[in-house]
């Protein structure tokens, strides 16, 4: 899919299409290990003995740890030329850290290293997206649904690999394993991370951030910001909670679950470039609002009906739709701000992993009581994201 990519750097020799391949790829390695997480988490509740609840914070704690690492990042990378450097420098952190976490002694321990390990992930996100939207500004939706395709088909080749493995090793051996595809794509990149095209943008600068910030503020902006922070809440406490609801309530083993969780994003992750595509022609509004409604009704659905091969149904068409309009989401921000792309990527992912993490937490708290009721929480949240979703201009595309 990326050879349909063609990225246009003003100043620059345009790069290579293998480049763009390294960059999918690179996405991929990077959110292996953080994918992996989403079905090692009711493994990790067996082992500690954890409640949903806790669950559902240890996933909010190592997603907050993340959304710290975004803006920085972005703001890294509007002021740093060798950009490929950086994005290197993000694989070593990654397959480290995880690799670290798997030693923890307890609940807390293990939420930290998590959380510092997925600060490495984070910084790779607005650096990466960043070099890909300054080069295609009409076509911004869609070369982050292509650069997206790696980190989802993460998202759904991770847990699926995770289930079997559970079935010979423990948590911890099961997630070292996660961390080699990063520690191999930080090899890799040595020698990759010269074709990336060096930042011919100057360095940005208090003014910059000062108007930032104005833009960010204003009632558009303010509106904008809870719009995407409650999606990502519907779309982190979905995903969340799957894992322990199928296992919990419908009595599937850790391999059939990672199965059903990964046929969940796969449809997402094939469809993001496309969704991104008809945004690009008719507006981000249209899009999110569509994905937003479908995702709400299939949750709700979720909660009123029993028979499981029609959940199973729901639960893939809900996690589907929120995956596939994410690109649209995220380049609704950059139309919207108009300048310092990797900036405003990095705010818009510490939102939605930082903000819209919360969504475990809530949803958490209410499979506590039952863990159907998690499902209601996620449709009250999508809902609410249609909702204010009217509130953005009609035709956010290209600046």
């Amino acid at each position: 899919m990326t050879q349909s990519m063609h990225i246009e750097t003003p100043g620059a020799a345009p790069p290579r299409r293998s480049l763009l391949m390294w960059f999918s790829v690179g996405h991929l390695a990077n959110d292996w290990a953080p994918g992996a997480l989403w079905l090692l988490a009711p493994a990790v509740a067996l082992a500690m003995g954890l409640t949903p609840a806790e669950v559902g914070l240890l996933i909010t704690l190592h997603s907050a740890g993340a959304a710290l690492a975004y803006l920085p990042a972005g703001l890294l990378a509007d002021r740093v030329q060798d950009r490929g450097r950086l994005l290197a420098a993000t694989f070593w952190w990654v397959g480290i850290g995880y690799f670290l976490a798997s030693f923890a002694p307890g609940f807390w321990s293990l939420a930290l290293l998590l959380a510092i390990a997925g600060m490495g992930d984070a910084a790779w996100h607005p650096i990466a997206t960043g070099v890909l939207t300054q080069a295609s500004p009409k076509r911004r939706a869609h070369v982050l649904g292509l650069h997206a395709i790696g980190g989802t088909f993460a998202e759904v080749l991770a847990p699926l690999s995770v289930g079997f493995l559970l079935t010979w090793f423990d948590w911890q051996q099961t997630l070292q394993i996660s961390a080699i595809p990063a520690i191999a794509m930080g090899i890799v990149f040595l020698v990759v991370q010269r074709r990336v095209p060096r930042s011919e943008a100057q360095a940005i600068s208090r003014s910059d951030i000062g108007a930032l910030w104005r833009v960010w503020c204003s009632r558009a902006g303010v509106a904008m910001v809870a719009t995407i922070s409650f999606y990502n809440m519907a779309f982190i406490a979905i995903l969340s909670m799957t894992p322990l609801y199928l296992q919990g309530v419908h009595g599937f083993d850790a391999s059939v679950t990672g199965i059903v969780f990964s046929a969940m994003l796969l449809l997402g992750a094939l469809s993001q470039p496309y969704v991104g595509l008809m945004s690009d022609h008719v507006g981000r509004r249209v899009v999110f609002l569509a994905g937003n409604l479908i995702a709400a009704i299939a949750a709700i659905l979720v909660f009123v009906l029993s028979d499981p091969i029609v959940i199973i149904g729901l639960l893939v068409i809900a996690a589907s739709v929120l995956v596939g309009i994410r690109s649209a989401a995220l380049a609704a921000t950059v139309d919207f701000v108009g300048q310092r792309e990797a900036t405003t990527l990095g705010l818009a992912f510490s939102l939605m992993d930082g903000v819209g993490a919360l969504g475990g937490v809530i949803a958490g708290l209410a499979a506590w009581y039952d863990l159907n009721y998690a499902f209601v929480v996620a449709a009250v949240l999508s809902a609410a994201a249609a909702v204010l979703s009217l509130t953005l201009p009609r035709r956010l595309r290209e600046a």
